[in-house]
Formats: structure tokens, C-alpha cells, sequence
């Protein structure tokens, strides 16, 4: 027998012809439905939409940028992005939303810094400054990564209080 290349190889030690339950290839994992919970991140839109018109084209793939027009439109789960946030916007999000809506504020290159103080400090979860998309993508990932974070956490908390 002639020895194998290492594409070759490789396909053979990935092949498995046994489906072991709970084997990392494997099909027979008793979890119905694994992927319907994974539902794909929605970013809630409020404010000046103009400012973020080159979002979609670099936040990653599947995601959905809506634009509610205003909080009653916000669904639970999304993160809420206010483009131009005052305090006002944000204080009147956290009364109206769920306490575990991500909120992230959007302001101008050369908002105050009392300005940032207030919307962190209303309950903002974010706070960026400017417009660059790719550097507001990167936060609302960011978000998002914390968002799934939390899920498990509370899983915990609530397991735990039984």
C-alpha cells in the first residue's frame, strides 16, 4: 500500500462511516430542531438613517438592518441603535424595553463628552462616536457576542434559583 498525501490523508481521517452519537460529524445528536433557535441579528434603527446607510455592507452575513420608526416597533431581541441619540432617546428607550435590550447610541465626531456621559449614563450599552460603518459594525458585533453571552448566564441564574 502506498502511503497517503496529505489531502488524501486528511479525508480519510475525517471520514466516518459510524454515526456515533455525540461524535463531532456526527448526524444522530438527539437535540430536535438545534438550529431554529439561532435566529439571525436584527439591528433596530432609530434616528438618523442617513448616517448609517453604509452599515449593512459590513456588518457579516444574515444580518438585518430595520427601521422601526419608533420604539413600539422595536421587537424583543434586536439591538436597538439610535443614529444622533440624546439622553432623552435613551431614557425613553430603557422605560419602554425590556431591561436586556442591547442599546447602542450613535453620535457626531464632535459630540461633548457630557453628551457621551449622559446616554452611557441614561443606559446606553454602547456608546460610539462618528459614523465609520465598519467601526459601528464592529461594536454591534460586539453586542451581539454579548447579547449570546448573556443568554447563557441567565440560563444559569435561572437553573440555579430553582
Amino acid at each position: 500500500m502506498e502511503p497517503l498525501g496529505v489531502a488524501e490523508m486528511l479525508v480519510h481521517l475525517n471520514r466516518n462511516d459510524i454515526n456515533r452519537t455525540f461524535a463531532p460529524n456526527s448526524t444522530a445528536v438527539p437535540l430536535p430542531d438545534l438550529n431554529s433557535q439561532r435566529t439571525s441579528p436584527v439591528v433596530a434603527v432609530l434616528g438618523q438613517a442617513g448616517r448609517v446607510a453604509a452599515l449593512g455592507a459590513h456588518l457579516p452575513a444574515g444580518w438585518t438592518l430595520r427601521h422601526p420608526g419608533d420604539l413600539a416597533g422595536v421587537r424583543a431581541g434586536e439591538i436597538v441603535l439610535f443614529s444622533g441619540a440624546t439622553e432623552a432617546d435613551v431614557l425613553a428607550a430603557r422605560a419602554a424595553l425590556p431591561a436586556r435590550t442591547l442599546i447602542v447610541a450613535l453620535l457626531g465626531d464632535d459630540a461633548r463628552a457630557e453628551l457621551v456621559a449622559a446616554v452611557l449614563t441614561a443606559g446606553a450599552d454602547v456608546c460610539v462616536r462618528g459614523g465609520m460603518p465598519a467601526i459601528l459594525a464592529s461594536h454591534l458585533v460586539a453586542c451581539r457576542r454579548r447579547q449570546l453571552a448573556d443568554r447563557w448566564t441567565n440560563l444559569h441564574d435561572s437553573l440555579s434559583a430553582r
